[in-house]
């Protein structure tokens, strides 16, 4: 979800609550969030941290003092180099750990669903799909709404 400029209050709210609750959360498409607000949320982000590294029972969390229940955990998922994306500002990049993610099989996953719902031939017919949407991408003209990745064969599988 994209957060608003006006809505680095509610990101504080929500973080006091992941703080106190020790609740974990993972924001996606995290870079599609204008830049000042990830500067405030960067800052928000790194009192709970230090909160944790210090091994703070209480902490004070925008002026409020909260009671810190270490097992909270903020993750992060972006992808990097789209339109509308925005580089993460330094301060907020030395927060989290980088994991590279790979593009999925998507063969594998849809004979897998097949195989779940019964289908003898799961492996054909999964590759024969596959191949399909592979065509449409690279033969259809490209426009921003059409889908031919995990999401669109999974809605067919299913």
């Amino acid at each position: 979800a994209v957060v608003s400029t006006q809505s680095t209050g509610a990101m504080g709210k929500f973080f006091k609550g992941l703080a106190q609750a020790g609740a974990w959360a993972c924001f996606d498409e995290f870079n599609r969030i204008e830049l000042e607000v990830l500067s405030v949320v960067a800052q928000q982000i790194l009192s709970i941290q230090r909160a944790i590294q210090t091994r703070a029972k209480r902490f004070v969390f925008e002026g409020t003092e909260l009671t810190l229940d270490p097992s909270c955990a903020i993750f992060i998922t972006m992808n990097p180099g789209y339109a509308g994306r925005s580089e993460l500002p330094d301060n907020l990049k030395v927060l989290f750990r980088t994991v590279a993610m790979m593009v999925p099989d998507y063969a594998l996953i849809g004979e897998i669903v097949l195989y779940s719902m019964g289908f003898v031939d799961a492996r054909s017919l999964a590759h024969k799909i596959v191949a399909v949407y592979k065509l449409c991408s690279e033969q259809l003209s490209s426009q921003h709404h059409y889908d031919y990745g995990m999401r669109a064969v999974k809605s067919v599988l299913t």
